[in-house]
């Protein structure tokens, strides 16, 4: 229903993320258009997500975009970007932006959040040192940093270090270090991340940032920063003890402070810390004036988390559209997102609750700290705080303010398999989402009332687990056990024909080590009733005809038109080529990494040239050429397997494509040879037959020319080696690639791409894609990193052995078709039909594209112009 008068006019002042929430969450809500909203950005880009800024050294923009960009394209929403608000007029309900114009509101949102505050260090105004709060500030971080590496001799190291040690000032070093800086983090205080970790926590967390290379001094106060007398940039940090550190570059991340100046200049309250007074509705003392987020100061103080600021937007939302809401108090719950850094705390993590009970686990030799805080009678859970292993983490924290079940809390600290931690039955009421605000109960009624059967179906539903992903692991351990509850059985059964997943079918037809359908359907397959009554195996169906087909050829069962293997494939496969919808077929020939010499280019335009083919370039970096009959496919390929071509696999569930850049090669900014890697990955995987399409990409450098983090397997050049990404798929719904490892050698690089291929040929489900799997694996992408880099299951040896057998045992699907007779039979277009077609036929492109006759064409008078045929007598 859509309101039938005119909106009232929702003004938000602030881009970030809050903002975007609050913007989500009335659309969503918002089903009678009560409300139209316009969000004044000072930035100039839409929202995006502050937290994860590290990830765009590596991910670029896309990698920290927020939400679905349709939310600004919706009708009842105008965003402007680089058009920050200068005033407030709330006598006249207006406000004024930066180029002088004047927006009437209705009501008028505060979410302008806070900036990076900068102590009064002398010497902090030098070229050279940096904050880091926005986008722009990592863009000038990074320009400043690889302008001052091109300027220094080869192998000398920029030096950086990093003022305040607090989650912020750890994701900056982290993003030093990424762009092969040194990196020493300076801190104040006695530990690292002193609000969220105790002493304890925070001397292991000191020894896991140090296994990342990156320095620490606590207990330092920075006492001027100096310029080098050459350059004038900054040069030196002094510190109050006596020391001093050379520098190239400083970043300071010494926390934030409100932006609260409209407030205070529109007469609004302020809190003694600054930060836009409000009651718990959110509202300030101006009934139509609210804010959100890191400017509002609730119940005393400003809140600097994102999700406290989320859970104020779904207050106003809901105080805006009639509800009554308050605020429920702040979930300061944190987890450090940096690679090799297991962080977490949440609740009362000092113990500063009156005869606060606390439980520790610790394993200095592997750098592991984990506490529990509880009350006196040690049942009642408080606060925690993980260091090196966090997986407690996300069942624990919903648990806050509740009783633990069992004896003995100190189980839930053990290691996995090590103490035996009773089961947690969380509450309804409890939150699992924090960034979201989701409960317990809230994914139980996903899957019991909207039918939600899957991760995926509840993330859409409920939208937990979308945005940082901590708690994924629990959302998925909700939803199984609620479909058991709910005794809703979700079969795992290939199809009639097999009740096993295709995971299970694979593994059984390895162990058994069978090799054809006949011998598959009888040992596995399901019985059915027959018309006699009795009861007989299927002979199977388009499901698990192919997928058994797949399984064969993944466990090197030779040629997939050989013997009974030929009648298991589908279209496709049946004839190694793509078919289009004119009923004609594609040909596409491997070029790996996008590589071609002239000469094949020649070979190519020729072959497209007389048989009348259609050509594109893919998007995969080869050429498609369109058109081709059943019948000429071998004259086709003959031509182009003579010419050093192979088969492309364009039909097949299996590797497509590497794209590539030119790399170290040509492009003055490359660090690696990309085409080379692409080529070695191309020619190394080519043919492996998987539950689905394979596309891999390599970029050069962090520019990502190749956009090898939309492909299921990118890699990335560094200046130590490479990045590898996994699960970035397109389709209907598309996934950026999330990173797996770091700084790999090619030999580390080759290795674990050919183990984290076998792990997904062997377990992902019919015609899954990667990023799917990913999500269904056991613990999620950090499940699959263990499996993969430290052989948590201990099948690596075996996963490496199929990987090699696979490299050996390859062949060239069409080059084997043209070397026997049996095979070649099956290309024509009828049974009984000669090889040649009747000349008078002619298939016309798509498009209306003009193309050349063929010869046999042109002796019979067939002319191809436009979208029409003409025989001429």
């Amino acid at each position: 229903m859509v309101n039938s008068g005119t909106p009232q006019h929702l003004v938000v002042v602030g881009g970030g993320m809050v903002a975007q929430r609050l913007v989500e969450a009335l659309r969503a809500r918002d089903d009678a258009g009560r409300y139209r909203v316009t969000v004044f950005a000072e930035e100039p880009r839409a929202p995006y997500d502050r937290v994860g800024l590290t990830r765009w050294f590596s991910e670029g923009v896309d990698g920290i975009a927020l939400g679905d960009p349709d939310l600004w394209a919706d009708p009842l929403v105008t965003l402007h970007t680089d058009r920050g608000i200068e005033s407030i007029d709330r006598a006249a309900r207006t406000v004024t932006d930066r180029l002088g114009h004047v927006h009437a509101y209705d009501e008028l949102v505060l979410a302008t959040g806070s900036s990076a505050a900068m102590p009064p260090i002398p010497g902090n105004d030098l070229p050279g040192v940096f904050v880091y709060r926005t986008l722009d500030d990592v863009a000038a971080l990074r320009g400043w940093v690889e302008e001052k590496r091109r300027g220094f001799p080869a192998g000398k190291p920029v030096r950086g270090a990093v003022i305040g040690g607090g989650l912020l000032g750890l994701e900056a070093a982290g993003a030093l270090t990424a762009l092969g800086a040194q990196a020493t983090v300076i801190e104040f205080g006695t530990h690292l991340m002193g609000v969220q970790v105790d002493l304890g926590g925070g001397q292991a967390l000191r020894r896991l940032i140090n296994a990342q290379g990156i320095g620490v001094r606590t207990e330092t106060a920075t006492s001027q920063m100096r310029p080098h007398r050459r350059t004038g940039h900054v040069g030196r940090l002094d510190f109050a003890d006596g020391g001093r550190l050379d520098v190239d570059v400083v970043v300071v991340a010494t926390g934030v402070r409100p932006r609260d100046e409209l407030a205070r200049a529109a007469g609004l309250p302020v809190g003694e810390r600054g930060g836009a007074v409000v009651d718990l509705t959110c509202r300030t003392e101006d009934p139509h004036v609210w804010a959100v987020g890191e400017v509002a100061c609730i119940e005393g103080r400003c809140i600097g988390l994102v999700a406290p600021g989320n859970t104020m937007a779904e207050v106003v939302v809901d105080r805006l559209l009639g509800g009554e809401a308050e605020f429920p108090g702040a979930d300061t719950a944190t987890k450090l997102k940096l690679s090799g850094v297991d962080v977490a705390s949440f609740g009362d993590a000092h113990a500063r609750t009156e005869d606060a009970v606390e439980v520790v686990w610790a394993d200095p030799v592997a750098g592991v700290y984990k506490k529990l805080v509880l009350s006196d009678d040690a049942r009642t859970l408080l606060g925690g705080v993980f260091v090196g292993d966090a997986a407690p983490y996300a069942s624990l924290r919903p648990m806050l303010g509740a009783e633990l079940p069992g004896d003995d809390p100190s189980a839930f600290l053990l290691p996995e398999g090590g103490g035996g931690a009773p089961g947690l039955e969380l509450p309804d009421e409890a939150n699992v989402c924090s960034c979201n605000g989701v409960s317990a109960g809230t994914i139980r009624g996903a899957v019991t009332e909207h039918a939600c059967t899957d991760v995926p179906g509840v993330k859409a539903c409920t939208r937990a687990g979308t945005t940082c992903g901590a708690c994924l692991p629990l959302v998925k351990k909700l939803v199984d056990t609620e479909l058991e509850r709910a005794g809703i059985e979700v079969s795992t059964a290939l199809c009639e024909h097999f009740a096993m997943s295709r995971a299970q079918l694979f593994d059984a037809v390895r162990v058994a080590d069978l090799h054809s359908f006949s011998e598959i359907v009888d040992r596995f397959g399901t019985e059915a009733v027959v018309d006699d009554g009795g009861t007989a195996k299927g002979r199977g169906c388009d499901i698990c005809k192919p997928v058994v087909a797949s399984i064969l050829a993944s466990l090197g069962n030779g040629h997939i038109l050989a013997g009974e293997q030929s009648t298991l494939q589908d279209t496709n496969d049946h004839m190694l080529a793509n078919l289009q919808k004119d009923g004609t077929y594609s040909v596409v020939p491997r070029m790996p990494g996008g590589e071609v010499t002239p000469e094949g280019l020649i070979v190519v335009g020729e072959v497209a040239r007389d048989f009348g083919l259609y050509t594109k370039i893919t998007g995969g970096q080869r050429i498609d050429m369109f058109g081709a009959r059943v019948e000429q496919l071998p004259d086709i390929w003959r031509r182009l397997v003579d010419a050093g071509f192979e088969s492309g696999h364009a039909y097949g569930k299996s590797l497509r494509t590497v794209k590539s850049c030119v790399g170290s090669t040509w492009c003055r900014y490359g660090v690696q040879d990309s085409v080379g890697m692409a080529v070695e990955l191309e020619l190394r995987y080519r043919g492996l037959r998987s539950p689905h399409k394979l596309k891999m990409g390599v970029s050069g450098c962090a520019r990502e020319c190749a956009e090898a983090r939309g492909k299921d397997v990118g890699v990335i050049a560094t200046d130590k080696g490479w990045n590898v990404y996994v699960g970035g798929n397109g389709g209907q719904t598309p996934r950026h690639a999330q990173l797996f490892a770091e700084d790999l050698t090619s030999e580390e690089l080759l290795r674990t791409i050919d183990r984290f291929l076998m792990y997904y040929v062997r377990t992902a489900d019919r015609l899954q894609r990667t990023a799917p799997w990913i999500e269904e694996v056991d613990g999620g992408l950090e499940g699959v990193r263990q499996v993969i880099m430290e052989d948590s299951l201990g099948i690596c040896a075996d996963l490496d052995a199929a990987m090699a057998r696979h490299v050996e045992n390859y062949e060239d699907e069409w080059k084997a078709v043209l070397e026997d007779p049996e095979k070649l039979r099956r290309f024509s277009s009828f049974v009984n039909a000669p090889k040649d077609a009747d000349p008078s036929l002619a298939y016309v492109t798509e498009r209306g594209q003009r193309r050349p006759a063929t010869p046999a064409e042109r002796a019979a008078g067939v002319v191809v112009a436009g979208p029409k045929l003409e025989v001429r007598a």
